[in-house]
């Protein structure tokens, strides 16, 4: 069936682990008969957990679509990973979805998970639902979570629907019925009477927040204290669009209870795409959401796996049809499409064209998350997916020595479907050193990297790259002299080091007067001194900060060569250097930690204590704290997890460098026996 713009609804499911997103996606599908048998989480067999890592973890990973037809709508539900390693996924589905909505277990109430998707729906200005989920559970609590919602965010957040008080079912407040589900069925009924005192409370206040959407609407309410169903209905989905009205429904999927009136709450109130926002483009121009418009699409998704490769597109203006040439913006190319497919899960199924504001896969394209597709005769180019630095660090090696390519090949691959990730062949420390979101991430990358291609890998610690500078001035002398039949090699200098604050690179000079080393061998000394400058005497880290002056030495018309100035040059370096009071130096990054007021005396003192940092300042809004300070980059290594467990998931940081300076004793004899110890494996 091809439905219209009008016709499509795109919504984020969000929230944190375990919250109830996927068995809600696997309960709409069900309902809706798109599946005849209903899955669970906890036997690996839903639709959108079907990568081998999701069912083995029993976690979202990745995100997924799965497209729901219900009234004449088409719902593309966009389930995202709850656990914030995967945070990137959500980052990439808000570029599709016009709405989210967020996930609160009954009883365990607004998670962490669930303030943190607050605030990127806040952020990407998107319309917000709560969903609390789980309402058959023991010590579940409806009302409590409701109130609990409602003083963090406000009159705005009202009920939508409601759990019946047997259990039985949900109450629609808008249209006063009951969806009573019984086994798998559900049918419509009158509100038990149990329930109708509750009821009328909450639909009062249902009406006055909605009221409160349009001028017209509150001069009806103020009028009649009381809105028609019609008017009720626009208060809503007025109210949803620019965000005055939160909306709080319920539900228990694995029992599908409240799936059908959340489906029909999702086609009566959730905007479509064409009454969003234009979209922004790179440079501050926007494409609005036109069907009849030049054809630009977004790629917001990459999927490359044993089922294939996808780039899942939401097309912005236009329609997309298998026949079409599009252009990609990033690579300058124009590449012809192959087949078009919606994907529910790992399911595809071809159709023949996409509408404006519809989501679909291409087949076999090389393009990557965050590309702009569009028509060659009207270049457009949208923002890129905005995801938060990958602050969490750590080396990478194969259990079997030589596969490092196979490492990086690998990795090259999985980060076409995760953009999240950044992999580093740092060659100062020698080490393959893989960013990520957390340590979550990075144990599921490496499970990929042996069951997709067959690489089994270790996980060490990355080096912090530390430098060595001198801080006395010494003069050395460097002599050189090899003979052995023949020509011979001669090459003699004296070299005065002293230490500079210009630059990291060394400074070279002369002073030799009267010939005694000719101008030619000039830059052979400057060539071996560079060299030797990429090692420094204590730990073989790079020397900064120097400054080496030629004034004096002597040459031998027939043995003096190129290579015999370099080779004094670098003894006057081993002679002189370990002379001029050698130190260590490790890089101090700038640290913004946010986090919630409770924790500011524990990072505080974490900072100071545990991480030798320098608290610098630090600013209050809405109830968190931002500290900032300096901290040796060399005491960050497990910050994202500590922060983690301090904050119990809350906090939030950036860490950038921003110098280097004088490591204390007791760290510098600790750099130059790991070093030791390194040279000695």
């Amino acid at each position: 069936m091809s439905y219209t713009t009008e016709k499509i609804r795109n919504i984020a499911f969000l929230g944190h682990g375990s919250s109830g997103k996927t068995s809600m996606a696997e309960s709409m599908l069900f309902v809706t008969g798109a599946i005849d048998r209903q899955g669970k989480t906890t036997d690996g067999n839903t639709v959108c957990d079907y990568d081998a890592e999701e069912i083995k973890r029993q976690i979202s990973i990745s995100l997924a679509v799965a497209p729901v037809e219900f009234g004449g709508c088409k719902i593309n539900v966009l389930d995202c990973p709850g656990y914030f390693d995967f945070v990137g996924e959500t980052m990439s589905a808000l570029r599709a979805a016009d709405t989210g909505m967020i996930f609160c277990t009954a009883k365990d109430g607004i998670s962490v998970g669930a303030e943190r998707s607050w605030k990127y729906l806040k952020n990407a200005n998107l319309p917000c639902i709560f969903n609390i989920s789980k309402v058959d559970e023991e010590h579940g609590d409806f009302n409590t979570v409701l109130a609990a919602l409602q003083e963090k965010y406000g009159s705005i957040v009202c009920a939508l629907t409601v759990p019946t008080s047997n259990g039985d079912g949900v109450i629609d407040l808008v249209h006063n019925v009951a969806y009573i589900t019984n086994g798998n069925k559900t049918t419509k009924g009158d509100i038990p009477a149990a329930d109708a005192d509750t009821v009328a409370s909450l639909r009062e206040t249902l009406m006055e927040t909605a009221a409160g959407a349009d001028e017209e609407l509150m001069e009806a309410y103020f009028e009649n204290m009381e809105l028609s169903e019609e008017q009720l209905i626009n208060g809503i989905k007025i109210g949803l669009k620019d965000r005055s009205v939160i909306p709080v429904v319920c539900s228990a999927a694995t029992s599908n209870i409240g799936t059908e009136a959340i489906l029909d709450a999702i086609c009566s109130y959730v905007p479509n795409p064409a009454e969003m926002p234009a979209v922004e483009t790179v440079d501050g121009g926007e494409v609005k959401i036109d069907e009849n418009g030049p054809v630009a699409a977004f790629v917001f998704k990459t999927v490359s796996d044993q089922f294939g490769k996808y780039s899942f597109i939401k097309v912005i203006s236009g329609k997309v049809t298998a026949d079409l040439s599009l252009r990609n913006t990033r690579t300058s190319s124009t590449d012809k499409l192959g087949r078009i497919y919606t994907m529910c899960g790992k399911k595809n199924t071809e159709v023949k064209e996409v509408v404006c504001g519809d989501i679909a896969a291409i087949g076999k394209m090389e393009w990557k998350t965050g590309d702009t597709v569009c028509d060659a005769k009207n270049e457009v180019t949208f923002k890129p997916i905005d995801i938060a630095e990958p602050c969490y660090s750590v080396a990478i090696v194969p259990k079997t020595k030589g596969q490092e390519d196979k490492i990086a090949t690998g990795l090259a691959r999985l980060n076409e479907e995760d953009i999240s990730f950044e992999l580093e062949n740092n060659p100062e420390t020698k080490q393959m050193v893989i960013h990520a979101a957390g340590d979550i991430q990075v144990d599921v990358l490496c499970a990929k990297l042996k069951s997709r291609f067959n690489v089994e890998t270790e996980l060490k610690p990355a080096r912090v790259p530390y430098r060595e500078k001198i801080k006395a001035k010494v003069e050395a002398h460097g002599r050189h002299k090899k003979q052995s039949g023949g020509s011979g090699q001669f090459g003699d200098v004296w070299i005065r080091f002293e230490p500079q604050d210009e630059q990291d690179d060394m400074i070279f000079a002369e002073e030799v007067f009267g010939g005694s080393v000719p101008k030619n061998f000039f830059p052979s000394v400057e060539k071996g001194l560079r060299n030797a400058v990429t090692k420094g005497v204590l730990a073989g880290y790079p020397l900064v900060g120097l400054k080496a002056t030629l004034y004096d030495g002597s040459y031998h018309p027939v043995d003096s060569n190129d290579m015999a100035f370099q080779t004094a040059a670098r003894l006057a370096y081993q002679d002189g250097i370990p002379k001029a009071k050698p130190t260590i130096l490790e890089p101090i990054g700038l640290l913004r930690v946010t986090i919630p007021d409770a924790n500011l005396g524990d990072i505080m003192s974490d900072i100071s204590s545990k991480r030798r940092g320098t608290v610098l300042g630090m600013t209050a809004e809405d109830g968190m704290q931002t500290v900032e300070a300096e901290v040796p980059m060399a005491e960050m290594g497990s910050y994202t997890i500590d922060l983690r467990s301090m904050t119990q998931g809350r906090g939030s940081f950036t860490c950038k460098f921003v110098r280097y300076e004088e490591a204390p004793g007791n760290v510098q004899q600790k750099v130059i026996e790991e070093a030791k110890a390194l040279e000695d494996e």
